[in-house]
């Protein structure tokens, strides 16, 4: 490795050390979740947080607004809300010189950092708002496209015990999140110190780590990091083995009605080189898509009727998906 690129993982690896070190002043815990939200944005992609109420989802994406300076919009997602109160509308108003014209109006989705906050609390309609956004980072208004504002990243959250009053995301909704993290529940020394410090004397806010400049830098880096043909033919393995029909893997065949698009092992190749990045490596290896393969496929398979009754979890059918395509054994 030369003396360069030695410099330069380096570097990212201290802004990655210096963005974290401000979130842990603010969020208590909760590392897998902070380096998956990490991973997901250097890759370039949205992420979708689900947990019950009061585990810090919107606190950790409005903390790292704070900490990369990036123009941070919150969207409360409610049943009423229509598209247009996302990208904005068309306004009719008078000109100087007495006539009329029609100015669009942007609307809060024109941001970097997008917290869309229960998500699955708006109707199928407006969800779909998002849809262009995410995939082209292009707002589309009448006859007109607007670019949207780079870097860009939607950080959605959902409440996944909450059914009343909440529609589903549709698949090709939940294919445009690269990962989907659940936040489980503080640890009992995590909870005393989130009691301790919530309680008592206002803490500082976190300071700025990196920008949103630093951010697309990191991104370009991330892209140029080597990943081998066998392991590249790893992903390819598993998200063909996600398919029901074309599986070695009995559960899959039995309860997975959908398997995963290429999304997924796209998901599965970026997020592997930043998480090499991330630890000093220049290569991304078997190991980086394995412990990747849960976030970025939890949200991609989507169980039958049969595995739905048998209660089946996702996380089981990734387990043995990912011990049957490295071993190269049926199961």
């Amino acid at each position: 490795m030369s003396e360069t690129v030695k410099a330069t993982i380096d570097e990212f690896q201290g802004k990655i050390q210096a963005i974290r070190s401000e979130i842990q002043k603010i969020i208590i815990g909760q590392e897998n979740v902070v380096t998956h939200v990490l991973i997901g944005m250097i890759a370039g992609g949205h992420v979708l947080l689900e947990g019950v109420p009061g585990l810090g989802k919107t606190m950790l994406v409005r903390t790292l607004g704070q900490v990369l300076k990036l123009e941070f919009s919150r969207i409360q997602f409610t049943p009423d809300m229509m598209p247009a109160d996302i990208t904005g509308t068309e306004i009719l108003e008078d000109t100087q010189h007495g006539g009329r014209q029609f100015r669009f109006q942007s609307g809060p989705i024109f941001a970097n950092l997008i917290l869309a906050d229960e998500i699955n609390r708006a109707t199928p309609k407006t969800q779909s708002a998002l849809l262009e956004a995410m995939q082209e980072k292009t707002v589309t208004s009448g006859n007109h496209t607007y670019v949207l504002p780079t870097p860009f990243f939607v950080m959605a959250t959902q409440n996944p015990i909450e059914q009343e009053g909440t529609y589903p995301l549709p698949e090709a909704q939940l294919d445009r999140f690269i990962f989907k993290v659940n936040v489980p529940f503080p640890s009992e020394e995590e909870l005393s110190e989130i009691l301790t410090r919530t309680t008592g004397e206002l803490q500082d806010p976190a300071g700025q780590a990196a920008t949103g400049e630093n951010i697309l830098g990191m991104q370009t880096l991330a892209r140029q990091i080597a990943i081998a043909s066998d392991v590249s033919d790893y992903a390819s393995r598993l998200i063909v083995a996600t398919h029901p029909g074309k599986s070695p893997v009995t559960k899959v065949n039995q309860y997975v009605r959908y398997g995963a698009s290429p999304r997924g092992g796209q998901a599965l190749i970026i997020g592997a080189k930043v998480k090499a990045l991330m630890n000093g490596r220049y290569n991304a290896g078997y190991e980086d898509i394995q412990s990747l393969a849960p976030a970025a496929l939890r949200h991609r398979l989507l169980l039958n009727f049969e595995g739905q009754a048998a209660g089946v979890r996702v996380e089981e059918i990734i387990e043995d998906l990912i011990d049957v395509v490295s071993n190269g054994r049926a199961h």
